[in-house]
């Protein structure tokens, strides 16, 4: 049996220190080797880390350009609200803190559904997306008092678009709304980091680059809970340039005021420039509730209404341009030898084709008799006009009519037009496939058949008599390098200063088709009637619009420009299914001029801001009333 002796004892615990100490060494000389490393070799990754952890970078929205009427009055611009959004990585269960807000502040459906869409949208890591786009004060104090409940919520002031004529300009300036997930391709993700809305429509669409702005950058300090300490480092934003335009917010509202509860279109240029002084499509719709985002309710109602309020007439309404056609048709046939001004036709109330029983019927059932040019165009003479348009031929026809506009887009910044159809054998052969015949040039000689046009063509068109033949684009911004003409080389300025006559003697002369309307005036209208069909009427058959259903009525059309002598203003609209050109078409065209050349004395005199005011107010009535 061993006996323990102490000196075996004290060897085994020194080496057991010995073997403790190496390995304290060995442990002590890694750590130092580690914290070396960590010191030294990583600390620029790990001194980035804890700033990206302390310091955030966040976008700076800029203040969206403003868009200005010819006199200076604001018609979109940018109005301060109460924004809640909240950041998705902060939060541990999205659906339970929008039930937990929903319990505090009640919201739609709707805004659930958007808020869902944009989450779905984001684009970057930690990017707040906007649970509710405008809260009241009431609601904003709700949540205040709660907000240490919810320390992933952001309650912020944010500008938004607003239309302070949002009934009387939805259709020209358009408006702004949420980006789609179909934009998302098409933008420059930098310059939109700051925001979520972009143009939709009109104007706002058109100048998006330049109203936009550019985005600024600020450097925030965060708590560990990601709430902001301080601001570090701003960068400020560039707001969105002004856009002054040529649109007159009283000649719009006199414009709806005059269309009442009818459908229509008016559009009015600035002879001189080319500039849309006016761009009314009636019914309109509050621009105002697409901004934050339209309940679905409301948005059916206003797409499914008889009366189409979202289609805008004034460039897509696509109408047989009729009569309204006819002076410059005329100066066509003169160019191109179909005939002169001395050419004379006897008119018995129809035409006929050499061997063909067909009638094509004139608007005066028992004819106009001996008929040369100017009486043709004063008393718009159908007959006369089926004649020259088969002497012309359909070839020469649109070669002629080309150069004023029709069959083609216009408008370098006027978005959403449609080209309408201009006929010709090229073009039947294109989109139908079928020939050309000569039943079909009689028609396309009084404006109707297969030719369609939009208010704006007419009112290009109209404006190039008006200059008496210069062509020029409309647009709607003032911008000087989109106020240069184009020569129309027909006929000579002989031939457009008598055809400018003839449009006169239509408003004043003793059988001019809108002489009702041309009278007692201290100023002299050139103007043209016209009236469109909706259905065809039978060989036989007498039209009655008492026994047509009001839908099924022809429409009344008008083109003109005063002072005849020096225009400076041109106008074209239609009213639709409102009967005869020259007995609706032509009051509501005198009732214009009036207004713009006496009451305003050619717009010198600002516009009366509670008439404006006043009608927006009824046009905006209807939207509310249709939309819930």
């Amino acid at each position: 049996m061993e006996l323990r002796t102490g000196i075996r004892e004290r060897q085994l615990i020194s080496q057991r220190l010995v073997v403790a100490a190496c390995g304290a060494g060995v442990l002590l000389l890694l750590l130092i080797v580690r914290l070396s490393w960590l010191q030294l070799v990583e600390h620029e990754r790990f001194v980035t880390a804890s700033e990206a952890n302390r310091l955030q970078t966040l976008p700076v929205p800029p203040a969206r350009g403003q868009i200005i009427d010819r006199n200076g009055i604001v018609l979109a611009e940018n109005t301060p609200r109460l924004q809640l959004s909240v950041i998705p990585e902060e939060s541990d269960d999205i659906e339970q803190l929008v039930a937990e807000i929903r319990a505090r502040i009640p919201f739609s459906d709707d805004e659930i559904r958007t808020f869902t869409s944009s989450l779905k949208a984001r684009r970057r890591p930690r990017e707040p997306v906007v649970i509710l786009d405008e809260l009241t004060d009431e609601e904003a104090a709700r949540l205040a008092v709660d907000a240490f409940l919810f320390p992933e919520l952001r309650l912020q002031a944010s500008p938004r678009r607003y239309y302070p004529f949002g009934g009387l300009t939805a259709h020209s300036l358009g408006y702004v709304g949420r980006l789609a997930l179909e934009e998302l391709q098409d933008i420059d993700e930098r310059r939109y980091a700051g925001t979520q809305m972009i143009g939709k429509l009109g104007i706002e669409r058109a100048y998006e680059e330049a109203l936009l702005g550019q985005v600024g950058v600020e450097r925030v300090e965060t708590s560990a809970r990601g709430q902001i300490m301080r601001t570090v480092e701003r960068k400020d934003p560039v707001p969105g340039d002004d856009i002054p335009v040529y649109l007159d917010i009283g000649l719009q509202a006199k414009m709806y005021d005059l269309l009442g509860d009818r459908r229509g279109a008016i559009v009015a240029m600035d002879p001189a420039t080319g500039g849309l002084l006016a761009v009314v499509s009636a019914p309109s719709f509050d621009a105002n509730v697409f901004t934050g985002g339209i309940s679905s309710a409301r948005y059916r109602a206003l797409q499914n209404d008889r009366d189409t309020p979202l289609f805008n007439r004034a460039l897509r309404g696509q109408y047989p341009p009729g009569s309204t056609i006819k002076p410059m048709l005329g100066l066509v046939g003169l160019h191109y030898g179909a005939v002169t001004w001395q050419t004379r036709i006897n008119d018995r109330g129809f035409y006929q084709l050499p061997g063909i029983e067909h009638r094509y019927r004139d608007w005066k059932r028992w004819g106009h008799g001996q008929v040369d040019m100017d009486v043709a165009v004063i008393e718009s003479c159908d007959t006369y006009f089926y004649e020259m348009a088969v002497r012309l031929g359909i070839d020469d026809m649109a070669a002629g009519m080309a150069p004023f506009g029709f069959g083609r887009r216009q408008g370098p910044d006027v978005t959403g037009t449609v080209p309408g159809i201009l006929p010709s054998r090229q073009w039947k052969r294109d989109a139908r496939r079928e020939p050309w015949y000569l039943g079909e040039t009689v028609i396309a000689g009084i404006g109707q058949g297969y030719w369609v046009t939009t208010p704006l063509q007419l009112a290009t068109a109209t404006n190039v008599m008006a200059r008496r033949g210069t062509f020029i684009e409309p647009h709607y911004a003032v911008r000087p390098d989109l106020e240069q003409g184009v020569p129309v080389n027909l006929g000579t300025p002989n031939d457009w200063e008598r055809m400018i006559d003839a449009m006169e003697e239509v408003m004043h002369g003793e059988k001019g088709t809108a002489r009702a309307s041309g009278q007692n005036m201290s100023y002299r209208i050139a103007g043209k009637t016209g009236t469109a069909q909706v259905i065809a009427i039978a060989q036989d058959a007498e039209y009655d619009e008492n026994e047509i259903d009001e839908r099924l009525r022809d429409h009344a059309m008008f083109v003109g420009f005063a002072p005849a002598e020096a225009p400076s203003i041109v106008v074209s609209l239609i009213v639709e299914n409102g009967g005869s050109g020259g007995s609706t078409g032509g009051p509501i065209a005198r009732a214009l001029f009036d207004y713009w050349l006496i009451d305003r004395k050619g717009g010198a005199v600002p516009p009366d801001m509670q008439f404006v005011e006043d009608v927006n107010s009824r046009v905006i009535a209807r939207t509310y009333a249709d939309g819930g």
